[in-house]
Parts: C-alpha cells; structure tokens; sequence
C-alpha cells in the first residue's frame, strides 16, 4: 500500500500537476492540504476519471483538505470534533483498506506570541487529545501532511538562523512530539533515513529550491502495526520540476498490505 501526503497549495491552479503525481506515482491512498477551494470547486471529475474516489473538506480561499483512494473510504469525518467552534478547514478522516487515515494542515502559527501563534498550539492540543479519545497504540491509524513544524535539526537547512523562529521553536516542536507520543507514533521517514537532511519544502524567495534551502514539515506518522509494515518512504522531487509547482513536494511511504 503506498500512502503520499501533498500540500498541492491550490488545486484550482495545479489540477495537472496533481494528475501527474497520482499518473507517477500510484498511490493507494492520497492526502491533499491547502486546497484553497469549494467542495464544489474541487476537481471531482478529473480525479474519478484517473481512478480516484474524493473526500473533500473544502474552504474558499484557504485551507482545505482531501482524501484520495482507489477504493470508497467509509467513515469520513471533517475537522476536530471537540465541539470547539472552528470555521478553519484542516483535518480529515477516513478509513480505506482498514487503516484510519488522518490527512492535517497544521496552522502555520505567523509570528511567534500572536493570536495565530497561540491557535496553532491549541490546535494541537485539540488534535491530540481528540485522537487519542478515538484511537490507541493499537489501532492501525496513519497521519499525515503539513504539521508546519520541523522537528530536529536535521529538518532545516540552518539550524541556527531558524532558532526560536515560527516552524521551529521549542513550543511548536513539543507539541508535536506530545502528539506523536501520545499514541506512540513513528515519523515513517525518519525511522528509516535517520541521517538523511532532505526537505519537503521550499521558500519560492530567494531561490530557496535551488540552493536546497528547506525543511521537512510534511511527515508521516504510523502506530505500531503500520509501523512495523513500512518498509520505504521518500519526497517526489519530479513534481518541483513541473510547470507551476507548489511550494512543497509530495512525501511517499510504501507499507507491506
């Protein structure tokens, strides 16, 4: 089963790249972040037709998620259900072939001590808590996407000049590993390239992709049962080299089922 995770930063705009990754790469299922459209806008028809079912947690101009899979996903469930009112559309759920899939656009948290600094942490925290209601270390549950977090030093090109900057403070990398923990989840690609610096994102400024200047924020979380079926992951670098490519390059991991 291969699994990727894509924040294809407006579908409207990249309907073609997206049809050729899913052409190149073959995925299973695929999770989509930063759609920045409708449920209606969305391209349905272009998707069924390279063989693809849709679930889609649309939002005008901003944020936005999908869930993409060869076969229909059951029990699809949109954003954190905590009865905490938010209109911002990041998280969803669906199972396929068994496996609880979670495709999340992390905020991006803006500048460190805002009001969008602090609703990412609390966003977490909503996130954490709400799966770990739902789900044990047990469970056969993958997530997945942009956490707008780079959790090491491996993760950022320079360590130094990202200390204590939004993506990479002490704050925002807690609470990703009090997320991770809480279920015992593995960052698939890093269990198996533990020394390997390769980035899933890149500035459009300053020539970022070119001189590899980026961070890996895109991952792949898996419990124990699926982590001990991973057996390959890796970053689409192919689809940085498309016509109009999005910021971030699709992350890959592959699972023996």
């Amino acid at each position: 089963m291969r699994t990727v995770t894509w924040n294809i930063n407006s579908i409207r705009a990249r309907t073609e790249q997206l049809l050729d990754v899913l052409k190149r790469l073959q995925p299973d299922v695929m999770l989509l972040q930063e759609l920045k459209c409708t449920d209606a806008q969305f391209p349905t028809a272009e998707v069924q037709a390279a063989g693809y079912h849709c679930a889609v947690f649309g939002q005008k101009s901003f944020n936005g998620v999908a869930l993409l899979s060869r076969e229909p996903p059951t029990d699809v469930v949109r954003n954190i259900s905590d009865g905490a009112e938010d209109l911002q559309a990041r998280l969803i759920g669906a199972t396929v072939r068994g496996v609880r899939f979670f495709g999340l656009y992390a905020p991006n948290g803006q500048s460190v001590g805002s009001e969008a600094f602090e609703y990412k942490l609390h966003w977490f925290t909503r996130l954490r808590r709400f799966l770990a209601q739902r789900h044990t270390p047990e469970s056969k549950l993958l997530l997945c996407g942009d956490f707008n977090v780079a959790p090491e030093d491996l993760d950022v090109w320079d360590p130094r000049l990202f200390a204590g900057q939004t993506l990479f403070t002490d704050s925002e990398k807690r609470a990703w590993r009090e997320l991770r923990d809480s279920l015992q989840l593995t960052d698939v690609f890093r269990a198996l390239h533990p020394g390997l610096a390769q980035f899933t994102w890149w500035d459009y400024r300053l020539s970022g992709y070119a001189k590899n200047h980026g961070l890996r924020i895109d991952q792949v979380l898996t419990t124990p049962p699926l982590t001990a079926l991973a057996r390959a992951s890796g970053v689409d670098l192919a689809a940085r080299e498309l016509k109009l490519p999005s910021d971030h390059a699709p992350l890959w991991a592959d699972f023996d089922m």
